[in-house]
């Protein structure tokens, strides 16, 4: 979301609403959920998928096919980002935040229910791709919005503290994500595993969207935001504003998480790509 309403001097408003604890809660467990949703997905099109939702024969195939649906995310959250940054500009951060998270979480547990391919054939590939578009419009909405729920609510001198609370959510969802099929493998057999337990985490995940929205929820507006709808100062067209007057900072931050990402994904999805393959 773009921070319109944090144009203005924050220190001359900010006023406590939310306690500091269910900020911190709020930013940072919507955030690891939203991340355990989008890791888990990673994890599986490198070890299930390929298996499940793609005809069999040629492995390769099967796989480069499963990371392509993947890497649809990708796609999606800039669009999941302008869509829900639009929308958090003009309504507001919490409507924005748990629908950003709803929509995670469906998409998320979709995934976990879907049919493989010897059951439905090619709509299995294709319910696949559109339930992890969901997920990347939903992470791409979640990011930036918990980032402002945290820093627009933050006593003054003390914003870049809550706002990286947030930033803490990616890592917790990546290990909690990995640890969570690690257990698995662990408890059950191949079997087991390639047959329902894949699915668990999925499913699993419903729980947690849950625990996140009855935090979410129980939130009030930020005051910055509130203050800035009062005084109907909200911009009419937030996407329009980002690239005419905030062009260098936007197009330096885009090439910033391009190389963060693709460093990122190489060492951990491709890494896991060849060691399976190796296997």
């Amino acid at each position: 979301m773009q921070a319109t309403a944090t144009t203005l001097d924050h220190e001359q408003e900010y006023t406590p609403i939310n306690s500091r604890n269910k900020v911190l809660v709020a930013s940072l467990i919507g955030t690891a959920i939203e991340f355990f949703d989008f890791y888990i997905y990673a994890t599986a099109a490198v070890i299930v998928f390929p298996h499940i939702f793609f005809p069999q024969g040629d492995p390769t195939a099967a796989t480069l096919q499963s990371l392509a649906t993947f890497a649809i995310a990708f796609v999606a959250r800039p669009i999941g980002s302008a869509v829900f940054g639009h929308f958090g500009d003009r309504v507001g951060r919490k409507a924005t935040l748990v629908a950003s998270l709803l929509t995670m979480g469906i998409s998320t547990v979709v995934i976990g229910l879907l049919p493989g391919y010897a059951t439905i054939g090619i709509f299995a590939p294709l319910l696949l791709a559109l339930a992890r578009f969901g997920q990347g419009l939903g992470l791409g909405g979640e990011w930036g919005g918990a980032a402002l729920l945290a820093t627009e609510n933050a006593p003054p001198r003390k914003r870049a503290l809550y706002g990286s609370f947030p930033q803490l959510g990616a890592p917790i969802g990546f290990f909690f994500a990995n640890g969570t099929f690690l257990l698995l493998s662990w408890l059950l057999t191949d079997e087991q595993f390639m047959s329902w337990g894949w699915r668990v985490p999925f499913i699993f995940s419903a729980v947690l969207v849950i625990i996140g929205l009855y935090v979410r929820v129980s939130l009030h507006e930020s005051p910055v935001f509130e203050k800035v709808a009062k005084a109907k100062k909200q911009v009419k067209i937030p996407l329009g504003t980002l690239l005419t007057k905030h062009v260098r900072v936007t197009v330096l931050g885009t090439f910033i998480m391009l190389a963060t990402y693709t460093l990122f994904y190489i060492m951990t999805v491709y890494s896991m790509t060849f060691s399976t393959a190796a296997a």
